[in-house]
């Protein structure tokens, strides 16, 4: 649609300004962009959260880490601030930008900071015409007409630029000068958790960043005992400010449970989601982290955006609602597709563990160091979404 022109953009920016698992799912469309066009520079402006997974991403060249306004963030980053960023994309002379947005955020900010920029050629997706502040525009049809996974509409997007990849996997790739550190501190953690290759256990990543994503913490106690009486050993993580409410969890399992919430870097995080059977977690950012290194993964999935689910790895999605005082005000939103069983329970979650992991004995073994680019290979899991009409009146957040 807009191909032939992008041949001679190689500056590129890319915008991402939300979340850690946002960004990862946006990695195989800026891949496109990247092999589409030999010495092709990529940018990635994104929140501080996704800056921090961002530099594991190989396809990325540059990060500009900002909070912006108009993304729910505990950072404030006031309008001067906004001003002078928009003076220092402007410095860097990009050819082009490319908005990437879920279909309930309004890409017009980005779109305007791209224009203060200077930035003339700007592809995205929008549901009104936004006229020049989106000059190169792609008509929303989400979530209205149907809806694709999170990564398909990136890929897609990109396309009207030119830009296709047959490598449409997650990936992430710890640096080689810090692969063996890492590495290390990984293994030192299991050998003290005493977390044998050819036993049973599990990383829990309990915590989300917004209480409507988070499932009930007596369900995951109930599970993980079940487990537990299945010889399985729990090693839970979480962010700083998650530590609390996984310290809680971690009390209540007991000494088979090893907490690292707020103790390992991302790095470390990565390689240990790569080492481990299974992930069991709600939907948030280390479920795409596993999906990038090859690891199974049972998801509690809260009913909010239906496309983030995991992609191309080997995963059970287990559904719950969320509370009526907690639901969105985005009418996008407020519908979910038909397609919301099986509904989590503790049982549900021994159950989907149980079918993931390998028979005793034979779990898979992925060593920390092994995490260059991709601990396993998905082999050819595809999960991409069909376009699906949306059935109304199931409750969301």
């Amino acid at each position: 649609m807009f191909s032939e022109a992008w041949k001679n953009h190689k500056n590129i920016l890319c915008v991402r300004p939300d979340n850690m698992g946002d960004v990862m799912m946006s990695q195989p469309a800026m891949r496109a962009l990247k092999e589409s066009v030999p010495g092709r520079k990529i940018t990635l402006l994104t929140s501080s959260a996704g800056s921090a997974v961002a530099r594991f991403i190989p396809e990325v060249d540059e990060i500009s880490p900002f909070d912006v306004p108009w993304v729910k963030t505990s950072e404030t980053n006031g309008e001067q601030q906004l001003l002078a960023l928009a003076d220092e994309l402007r410095s860097r002379q990009f050819d082009a930008a490319v908005i990437f947005t879920v279909y309930s955020q309004n890409p017009l900010p980005a779109a305007m900071l791209c224009y203060l920029a200077g930035i003339k050629i700007v592809l995205g997706y929008c549901r009104e015409n936004p006229y020049q502040l989106i000059s190169q525009w792609v008509p929303d049809k989400e979530p209205l007409d149907y809806i694709m996974h999170e990564v398909e509409r990136q890929l897609r997007l990109v396309e009207m630029a030119g830009a296709v990849t047959r490598d449409t996997r997650l990936s992430l790739k710890i640096p080689e000068e810090s692969r063996q550190k890492v590495s290390d501190k990984i293994s030192t953690i299991l050998a003290a958790a005493d977390i044998h290759p050819d036993e049973p256990w599990l990383v829990l990543h309990a915590g989300v960043s917004e209480e409507k994503r988070l499932y009930p913490a007596n369900d995951y106690i109930a599970a993980c005992g079940s487990l537990i009486k299945q010889g399985y050993k729990i090693v839970l993580t979480g962010s700083g400010s998650e530590r609390d409410y996984v310290d809680e969890i971690a009390r209540q399992l007991g000494d088979v449970a090893t907490n690292l919430a707020g103790e390992i870097s991302i790095a470390e995080l990565i390689a240990l989601i790569a080492a481990a059977p299974v992930l069991v977690s709600n939907n948030t950012g280390p479920v795409h982290i596993a999906a990038a290194v090859g690891t199974p993964v049972v998801v509690l999935y809260a009913m909010t955006n239906p496309q983030h689910t995991p992609w191309q790895v080997s995963n059970r999605v287990l559904y719950f609602e969320v509370p009526p005082e907690l639901r969105t005000k985005n009418r996008l939103l407020q519908s979910f597709p038909g397609v919301s069983t099986p509904r989590a329970s503790p049982e549900a979650i021994v159950a989907a563990v149980s079918e993931l992991v390998c028979p005793a004995g034979k779990h898979v073994s992925v060593t920390p160091d092994s995490v260059g680019n991709l601990a396993r290979n998905p082999a050819e899991i595809n999960n991409s979404m069909p376009r699906i009409p949306l059935v109304t009146g199931l409750p969301l957040a």
